[in-house]
C-alpha cells in the first residue's frame, strides 16, 4: 500500500476529514445524506475521522468495534475473547445502547434495545469508505439520540477506475477471513457498480465460542451533473455459539470469597454442571464456557435496502432523500432443564399411571423485525453562510415469539408458547446554521426536535405488560470555532435526550416507572494541523439528569432493574497527537483522563432465607461514587518504522485503568486495569496501492497479558451470609493473524 503523509496519523482526530477527498482512483464527494449528519471540519464538536486506507489497514476480519480501538476514550470487549462474534464498545464510558450509529445517514440502532449488534453485519468495514466518531452529544443525527457518542459509517464512495480485490486472513483459534471485492469504476461517466462477498469464521478463544459469519454488499449508482441515484443492498448472517455468561470469578482467581462451585452444584446452574465437575480447575480456566448443549447458538440474518436520491439546483441548494428497509429475523436456541409444563401453557403429562409436571426441552426465542422509513436533507451555502435542514421518520414492527423445538416428553413439536408484538415510531427534524465571521471565526447553531412513540403489548416474562408512551425532545446545540495559521480552538454546548428502552419497561414492570434521560455536554478544545505534526487537546463536562443505572434492585423473576438517578457527570481531558519524525519513523497516540461520578446513589442488597425465599433489601446510601465501566484513564499509541520501501513495522499499545462492575466503587467488584501491545509487519509488492500484493503478520498481546475486557456482578444475602458473584470476559493471550491482500 502506498502511504501518504496523512496516513502516518492513524489515530489523530479529524486528520482524515475527507468531506471532499480526491486520490488517484477515488472520487469521494460525500453525498448530502452523509454530510448532513456529520460534523464538518469547521464544526465545534469533538470528532475523529478515519479514511478508507486507514480502515483497510485496521480491518483483519474482527468485529467493527476493534477497528476503533485506537481512537480516543474507547474501550472494546469481546465475548469470545478474540474480537470475532459478539463484541462491545464504550466511548467515554458510554455503551452501545447510548451511542448513535448510522449507515449512510440511516439509523442502525435496534429501536427497542437501542443497542448495536455489529455481528449482524460481519466484515461490513470492507465496504466502508469513511468513519466519523463524534464524542459527546455532537451534531443532530437520525435515529436514537446520541447520549455520549455517535458513529457515522459511509459506503457511498465513487471509485473512478475498475478494481478487483481479495483479502485473506488466517490466525489463531482457526480464525479465517475471506473477502472478495469487485467494482466497475465509472462507466460512461455515469454508471458504477460495486460488490463484495465475505466469510468470517473462528473457533474463538473461549471454549465453544465459535462464530460462522457471512455477508454480501451490492451497490449500483447513476451519477449525473446535477443528480444521482444509488441503490444499496447488503446482508449479514451470523451463527455464534454462546459465551454470554462469561467466566465465574472462582475459575479465574481461586479464593475463599469467590468459591461458589457448591452453589452451582446444588442449584444445577448452567454455568457449572455435574458433567463439568471433573474439570473445575482445568488446564486453561480462562477459556471456560458453562454452556454444554451442542447447539446453544444465536442465529440471525439482517437484510438492508437503501435507496438514495440527490439533486443540486442551480441556486446551489443540494437536496437529498433516502428510503430504507431493514429486515431482521432469527432465533436463540437453548437447552433448559426441568421446565414446568404450566410455564408453557401446557397441561401436566400423564405417563405410566403417574403425572409428570416437568421436562427437559430445547426452545428457540425468535425475533422477526422490520425497520423502515425515510430521511431527507437540504444543504445551501453562499459565501460565509451555511444552512442545513433535514430529518427522518422511521417505523418499527417487532414480533417476539417462542417455539419449543424438542422436549423429552409431553410437548407437541414446534409448540409456540408466546407471541407478542411491539411497535415504535421515531421522527425528527433539525436545522443547522453556520456563519463565518471575518474568515476565521465560525459560529454554529443546531436545533433538533424529536418525537418517539413506543408501544409494547406483553412480553415473554410479563404477558400483561402494556406500554404506550410518547416522548417529545428538543435538543439545542451551539458553538464557535476560531481557525488561523494551522491552529484552531473551539467551544460548544449541546443537549441530548433519550427514552428508556424495552428492557427498562419489562424488568421494571409494576416496580419502577422509568423516565427519559437528559445530558448537557460542554466541549472545549484546541488543535494544530501541520504537515509533519498534528495534535490537539479537549476538555469535556457531561452532566446527566435522570441517568438510568443499575442499583441492585430486582424484579419478581430476579432480573436487575435500572433506576433513574438525579445527578451524575463525566469530566475529562482528551489529548492526541501524531508526529512524522522523518521518512522512516512516525509516532501517534492519545490519552484520556476522566472523573465519572454518581453524586447520590442508593444500593439495594437482596436478602433470601435458607429456602431462597425473598425477605427484602438492605439499603446503603453512597455519594460521589465512580460510574460503572468508566475507567479514569485510557491511552493508545502507535510507532511505525519503515526501514525500506514497501516494508513497515508497527508497535501498537493500548492501556485501560481499572473499571468497576457496579456503581458502589468497591474494589471487590472491578475489572483490573491492563496494558497490552500488538506488533505487526507488512510488506507490499508494487508501488501503486491500487495494483499491489500485500503480506502481513500481526501478533496480538505479544506479552501474553492475562486480562479481562468486560464483566458483570450481583450480590445478595443468603441465610445472613453475603454472596458476591462476579463474572468476567477474558481476552486471548498471545495470538497471531497473518494474511495476504491482493489488489488488481
Amino acid at each position: 500500500m502506498k502511504r501518504t503523509a496523512a496516513s502516518f496519523f492513524l489515530l489523530a482526530p479529524a486528520l482524515m476529514a475527507g468531506a471532499q477527498q480526491r486520490t488517484s482512483d477515488t472520487l469521494e464527494l460525500l453525498p448530502v445524506e452523509v454530510r448532513s449528519t456529520r460534523a464538518s471540519e469547521k464544526a465545534p464538536f469533538t470528532r475523529t475521522d478515519l479514511s478508507r486506507s486507514t480502515i483497510e489497514r485496521q480491518n483483519l476480519g474482527q468485529d467493527l468495534p476493534f477497528l476503533l480501538n485506537q481512537t480516543p476514550s474507547t474501550v472494546v470487549s469481546s465475548d469470545a475473547g478474540n474480537g470475532v462474534g459478539y463484541t462491545g464498545l464504550r466511548i467515554r464510558g458510554t455503551d452501545l445502547t447510548r451511542i448513535n450509529v448510522t449507515l449512510n445517514g440511516i439509523p442502525y440502532n435496534d429501536p427497542e434495545s437501542q443497542s448495536v449488534f455489529f455481528v449482524d453485519l460481519p466484515d461490513f468495514a470492507s465496504s466502508v469508505s469513511s468513519i466519523q466518531v463524534q464524542r459527546g452529544v455532537g451534531t443532530s443525527s437520525n435515529g436514537p439520540g446520541a447520549f455520549g457518542a455517535s458513529i457515522n459509517l459511509s459506503t457511498n464512495e465513487v471509485r473512478k477506475t475498475a478494481y478487483a480485490e481479495a483479502f485473506n486472513t488466517y490466525g489463531s483459534f482457526n480464525t479465517w477471513r475471506n473477502t472478495v471485492k469487485l467494482g466497475t469504476g465509472l462507466l460512461n461517466d455515469h454508471f458504477t457498480l460495486d460488490a463484495r462477498l465475505s466469510r468470517v469464521s473462528s473457533d474463538g478463544f473461549v471454549d465453544r465460542g465459535s462464530s460462522k459469519l457471512q455477508s454480501y454488499y451490492l451497490s449500483g449508482a447513476w451519477l449525473g451533473k446535477a443528480s444521482s441515484i444509488r441503490l444499496n443492498v447488503f446482508s449479514g448472517k451470523e451463527k455464534t455459539y454462546q459465551s454470554w455468561n462469561g467466566v465465574p470469578e472462582y475459575k479465574l482467581f481461586f479464593n475463599a470469597d469467590s468459591l461458589l462451585s457448591h452453589y452451582y452444584n446444588n442449584l444445577g446452574s448452567l454455568y457449572f454442571t455435574a458433567a463439568d465437575s471433573a474439570n473445575l480447575f482445568g488446564a486453561d480456566p480462562r477459556r471456560y464456557n458453562g454452556y454444554l448443549y451442542p447447539n446453544q447458538t444465536d442465529n440471525y440474518r439482517q437484510d438492508h435496502y437503501q435507496l438514495f436520491l440527490n439533486h443540486r439546483l442551480k441556486s446551489g441548494l443540494a437536496l437529498g432523500a433516502a428510503l430504507f428497509l431493514t429486515h431482521g429475523e432469527g432465533y436463540y436456541e437453548e437447552y433448559k432443564y426441568g421446565q414446568k409444563f404450566s410455564s408453557y401453557g401446557l397441561p401436566n403429562y400423564s405417563a405410566g399411571g403417574g403425572t409428570v409436571t416437568r421436562t427437559d426441552l430445547v426452545r428457540q426465542l425468535w425475533l422477526n423485525n422490520d425497520l423502515y422509513g425515510a430521511t431527507f436533507s437540504a444543504d445551501w451555502k453562499r459565501r460565509d453562510l451555511e444552512l442545513n435542514f433535514g430529518g427522518s421518520w422511521s417505523g418499527f414492527d417487532g414480533h417476539h415469539y417462542g417455539v419449543i423445538a424438542w422436549a423429552q416428553q409431553g410437548v407437541p413439536k414446534d409448540h409456540e408458547w408466546y407471541r407478542y408484538p411491539a411497535r415504535k415510531n421515531d421522527g425528527n427534524v433539525y436545522a443547522k446554521v453556520g456563519y463565518t465571521f471575518a474568515r476565521n471565526l465560525y459560529a454554529m447553531i443546531d436545533l433538533q426536535y424529536r418525537s418517539v412513540r413506543h408501544a409494547v403489548t406483553g412480553t415473554r416474562k410479563f404477558p400483561t405488560l402494556a406500554v404506550n408512551r410518547t416522548w417529545n425532545f428538543f435538543n439545542p446545540k451551539a458553538g464557535l470555532r476560531y481557525q488561523g495559521r494551522g491552529y484552531s480552538v473551539y467551544a460548544s454546548y449541546a443537549v441530548g435526550q433519550k427514552e428508556p428502552n424495552r428492557t427498562d419497561f419489562e424488568t421494571g414492570a409494576g416496580i419502577s416507572d422509568p423516565q427519559s434521560e437528559q445530558l448537557h455536554d460542554v466541549e472545549l478544545g484546541a488543535e494544530h494541523r501541520g504537515e509533519r505534526a498534528q495534535y490537539g487537546i479537549n476538555g469535556y463536562y457531561m452532566w446527566y439528569r435522570n441517568q438510568l443505572v443499575l442499583t441492585g434492585r430486582l424484579n419478581d423473576v430476579g432480573e436487575a432493574i435500572r433506576v433513574n438517578v438525579p445527578n451524575s457527570y463525566r469530566l475529562g481531558v482528551e489529548a492526541w497527537g501524531g508526529y512524522r519524525v522523518n521518512r522512516w519513523l512516525s509516532l501517534q497516540g492519545n490519552v484520556t483522563v476522566s472523573r465519572n461520578v454518581l453524586r447520590d446513589f442508593s444500593d439495594y442488597l437482596p436478602r433470601y432465607d435458607v429456602n431462597f425465599d425473598f425477605e427484602g433489601y438492605d439499603t446503603m446510601a453512597f455519594r460521589n461514587t465512580p460510574i460503572a465501566f468508566s475507567p479514569w484513564l485510557t491511552s493508545a499509541a502507535t510507532v511505525v518504522v519503515t526501514p525500506m520501501k514497501g516494508f513497515e513495522l508497527s508497535l501498537v499499545s493500548k492501556g485501560v485503568s481499572k473499571q468497576y462492575l457496579d456503581n458502589t466503587g468497591s474494589d471487590a467488584k472491578k475489572i483490573r486495569g491492563y496494558f497490552v501491545q500488538d506488533a505487526e509487519a507488512r510488506y507490499t509488492f508494487g508501488g501503486n496501492s491500487a495494483r499491489s500484493i500485500e503480506l502481513f503478520v500481526r501478533a496480538n498481546n505479544i506479552w501474553n497479558k492475562q486480562y479481562e475486557s468486560n464483566g458483570y456482578t450481583y450480590s445478595y444475602k443468603y441465610d445472613s451470609n453475603l454472596v458476591r458473584e462476579n463474572f468476567y470476559y477474558p481476552m486471548a493471550g498471545t495470538n497471531v493473524m497473518t494474511g495476504v491482500n491482493i489488489r488488481l
